[in-house]
């Protein structure tokens, strides 16, 4: 995770992407689901940077812990900001879609996002 933050303030957001894709997958592959929010909370908020709102919020419902919250103070201003952008109503019905995934379903949901945010930062 520490890769792909530096990597996006770096200005390489398509290794930021890989970075945070081996780390989703690494707590995934040996079960940990407490500590995969960590990546994905850090997904929420670069992906609010690249004006993916929709799928930030998604993330950011499921994401959203007191773990992530310490282990990523910007999550909550991330939040505030898609509350802005969005309006309340939507952020919540789509922050409670992510609440309700199941841990596998929030990965696929992640990568997919991935992929296309990928799409879109390629020349």
């Amino acid at each position: 995770m520490t890769l792909a933050r530096q990597e996006a303030d770096l200005g390489d957001p398509l290794a930021a992407l890989d970075h945070t894709t081996l780390a989703m997958r690494n707590f995934r592959d040996v079960g940990n689901t407490a500590v995969i929010r960590v990546p994905l909370a850090w997904l929420a908020t670069f992906l609010d940077r690249l004006e993916l709102y929709e799928a930030a919020a998604t993330i950011a419902g499921f994401a959203f812990s007191p773990l992530t919250a310490a282990s990523l103070p910007e999550l909550e201003t991330t939040i505030a900001h898609l509350r802005d952008v969005l309006g309340d109503q939507t952020y919540e019905s789509l922050a409670h879609k992510g609440e309700t995934m199941s841990t596998a379903a929030m990965a696929t949901y992640a990568y997919d996002e991935i992929d296309q945010a990928r799409q879109r930062l390629r020349p």
